[in-house]
Parts: structure tokens; sequence; C-alpha cells
């Protein structure tokens, strides 16, 4: 379950933005993944909290947002979307596509708790 060590990465990257603010800990966590970034949500959910075990992010909630899947047609140069397995243009069906968003997996948002002064 690859999704362990991104969970791991996770907890390193967010332990990082808690330092660099100075704060005590994460409440929420929020994470862009899109439909071909490889990753399945559900199993990171269940990852995190063996990741952030003991951490300033163990009572953390996570959160996922959805990256549509947008293609750029090199023939046409239309931005569309495009379904899971079938990467074609949506405005004129050519299959010279670029992938322009839905294979990201992003740290979108940290909510930090700083101790009172």
């Amino acid at each position: 379950m690859h999704e362990l060590a991104i969970a791991q990465a996770l907890v390193e990257q967010v332990d990082a933005v808690i330092e660099q603010h100075q704060a005590s800990s994460a409440t929420s966590i929020r994470v862009r993944i899109g439909p071909l970034a490889g990753v399945v949500p559900e199993l990171l959910a269940t990852a995190f909290p063996l990741a952030a075990a003991g951490s300033r992010m163990e009572h953390a909630e996570l959160e996922f947002t959805h990256a549509p899947i947008q293609v750029r047609c090199q023939t046409c140069g239309a931005e569309t979307e495009a379904a899971m397995n079938r990467l074609l243009c949506g405005a004129c069906g050519d299959w010279h596509t670029q992938i322009l968003s839905g294979d990201e997996l992003l740290l979108e948002s940290v909510e930090l708790e700083t101790a009172p002064t």
C-alpha cells in the first residue's frame, strides 16, 4: 500500500508548515487529488492516522478535493474536460492531447492552531 508512504510524506510536509508558521498543531489538512494521480483517497484516509500518530497533526481532519481531468488539444488548441480512460479533445475529438490537470496530488491548505501568547 503506497498510500502509507504518501501519508508519511504528507505528515513531513505538514510538519514543515507547522514549524514555518510557529504553530502548535494542524487542525485541518486539505489535499487535492486527481483521478490520474494513482492514489486512492479512501486508502490515504486510512493510512493517514497511522502516519500522523504522535505528531502535531494527530487529531487533524483530512479532507480531499477532487481535480477534474482537463486536456489541451494539440490539433485545435481547445481546453476541455476528458474522461479517465478517454483523453480525447471535447471540441474536435482528436486524441493528440496534453494533460493539464487530473494527475495532481497537492497539499492544498493547512489550518493551524497557534499557542496562546
